[in-house]
């Protein structure tokens, strides 16, 4: 009878040696999702039933050893490894999540189309979220139709699984932060809508005071903006944007279109970072009333420049470098 003993004992002690320290799991991608709340019992059969571990048993005797907190969220598993790797992984949670980098100056067709591409869900409910959830910003800004130009441009991690009301949480709780760091304690829709308009004119973080400038003197003076961006925005918004800017384009009677009414559009049209931000807060002090944007020329700066006069000399200049720089 001791030897029978001895010997079944000799047997679990094998399995036991086995499950723990001989690779098992998937060598596919497979993904695994353990809930808030989830017992560790329950967890063990989770991971057999997802094909990560050979024993629940084991995997249980392993807890009570090893201690610890293991994390809900979802797991990513796509090679064999030994039970401790896997325990390991749970009790730091190293949870799977996507990485997506949100450009500055992304509107919200943008980032819900960047979203899409990563597999974070239709571009078309995180926009419709993007309208629902305004509340995100009331204290901020009351008058806000949607969450456009407060979803800070960065690199996010989101888990596979997150809603768009999370991830926008997460985006708006950026700007916050990146706001406070600014200095930005009252009127963000005018910052912010200015700010997304010094965005999309200049790649140059050095000449954004000097666009703000020239917006803050025309708005002083009471002439239309003219900035062909929000012209594209009121397209994009009415889903008649075709790459191009057309006359009908111009001609359309959006708020949007700063070539028809003067002032700053009624939001922001884009997720402005931080030094256009900055730019909003703290223009240049100029006389400039208009500018060609470096964008658009070839010689990679923009040209700025007090009267009619000056701008058509600019004007001519620039087409000359682009006729040049067509010709080489």
């Amino acid at each position: 009878m001791r030897r029978l003993l001895f010997l079944l004992l000799l047997a679990a002690l094998g399995i036991i040696v086995y499950c723990v320290l001989i690779p098992f799991g998937p060598s596919s991608e497979t993904f695994v999702e353990i809930p808030t709340g989830t017992p560790t019992m329950h967890i063990a059969k989770l991971l057999k039933r997802g094909g990560v571990i050979r024993s629940e048993l084991v995997f249980d005797a392993m807890h009570m050893v090893k201690g610890g907190t293991l994390k809900a969220g979802e797991y990513r598993f796509d090679h064999p490894a030994r039970m401790a790797e896997v325990y390991g992984r749970l009790r730091r949670g190293d949870v799977y999540t996507v990485s997506v980098t949100l450009p500055e100056g992304s509107n919200l067709f943008d980032i819900s189309q960047r979203l899409e591409g990563a597999g974070l869900g239709p571009k078309e409910k995180f926009l419709a979220a993007a309208r629902a959830n305004v509340n995100l910003i009331s204290d901020l800004d009351p008058n806000a139709s949607s969450l456009e130009g407060y979803l800070f441009p960065e690199t996010y991690r989101f888990a596979r699984t997150s809603t768009p009301l999370q991830m926008q949480q997460a985006m708006v709780r950026q700007f916050r932060e990146e706001a406070a760091l600014l200095g930005i304690q009252s009127d963000y829709h005018h910052v912010v809508t200015l700010a997304s308009l010094v965005e999309r004119e200049s790649p140059i973080p050095a000449e954004r005071p000097l666009v703000a400038s020239v917006f803050v003197n025309r708005i002083a003076k009471g002439m239309p903006l003219m900035t062909d961006p929000s012209v594209i925005y009121a397209a994009l918004l009415d889903g008649r944007y075709r790459g191009t800017i057309y006359a009908s384009d111009l001609q359309a009677d959006s708020p949007y279109n700063t070539y028809r009414h003067a002032g700053l559009p009624p939001g922001p049209i884009c997720s402005p970072g931080a030094d256009s931000l900055k730019a909003a807060m703290h223009p240049a002090q100029t006389n400039y009333l208009y500018f060609v944007a470096a964008s658009a020329d070839p010689s990679g700066k923009s040209r700025f420049s007090a009267t009619l006069e000056e701008h058509a000399h600019d004007v001519a200049a620039y087409r000359k470098a682009v006729r040049e720089a067509g010709s080489r």
